[in-house]
């Protein structure tokens, strides 16, 4: 039976070795890292990693890249089927330094799939081998998605990014985040583009995303994720996430520690 133990799957002597794995809903894996490359692959349900510098959702059809040795946590929202693929340091080399969100292709989930039904110590020369070098292939072509949001290391612009991913719907205008933060609405937008790669807006309406697809993956109607991330309407809130948000029918009441707000 394989093994569904991560850290036996770090000195497999193959460029790719894969493990299914399944999460209860609600459950979390503490931060960790693994000495070889990952992808993080959601066959099923919606995960959420946190790492120092980011935050990243994982739909269903998606993938995390993580490069080697980076430290990182996964919360899961509902019940989760993932796939890791653990590749060696050998087998990629020019393949992205930070972690990134892709979209899984046909072709990239049917070689995971396959290459998961061989053993282990699959035959490099044979089936296997084609398998693991069709997945590398198809992880490296893979297209990043906008499933990120970076996180400045400067403490005032994080303390601002941390409050909007704990209230998205919160009115505040830049105005008041940048005095909260102690500076001035010149100096919060170029030090916050500098740092993440997008503007203030970019940023804030990827947290409300983020947020809104997690609270779907609990079993939120989209008419309580929509008024907890600040869209006036479930259609808007539709077009921003692109077809990414499972529409639950259920009346379901939102936890107290999150709080609902009509902008």
């Amino acid at each position: 039976m394989r093994s569904i133990r991560a850290e036996d799957y770090q000195d497999v002597p193959r460029a790719v070795a894969v493990m299914p794995k399944h999460y209860a809903a609600s459950s979390r894996i503490d931060p960790h890292s693994h000495p070889r490359a990952q992808l993080l692959y959601a066959t099923a349900g919606l995960m959420m990693a946190t790492a120092e510098d980011g935050t990243w959702v994982v739909p269903e059809g998606h993938a995390l890249w993580i490069p080697p040795r980076l430290p990182h946590a996964v919360a899961m929202h509902g019940a989760v089927a993932m796939c890791s693929a653990y590749l060696s340091a050998e087998a990629v080399r020019g393949f992205p330094t930070r972690a990134r969100v892709i979209e899984v292709s046909a072709l990239l989930a049917a070689s995971l799939a396959a290459l998961g039904a061989e053993p282990v110590l699959y035959d490099e020369a044979a089936r296997g081998g084609h398998l693991a070098a069709l997945v590398l292939d198809e992880i490296q072509r893979a297209p990043e998605t906008k499933l990120t949001l970076p996180l400045p290391s400067d403490p005032r612009l994080r303390r601002v990014c941390l409050g909007l991913i704990e209230a998205p719907a919160t009115t505040f205008d830049l105005d008041a985040w940048a005095d909260r933060a102690g500076l001035s609405r010149r100096t919060l937008t170029r030090r916050f583009r500098r740092e993440t790669g997008l503007t203030f807006g970019q940023w804030r309406a990827r947290a409300r995303v983020v947020r809104a697809l997690a609270l779907a993956a609990d079993g939120w109607t989209p008419r309580q994720v929509a008024a907890s991330v600040g869209y006036r309407s479930i259609q808007a809130l539709r077009e921003r996430t692109k077809g990414l948000l499972p529409m639950q029918t259920s009346d379901r009441r939102p936890p107290e520690s999150i709080s609902s707000v009509e902008p």
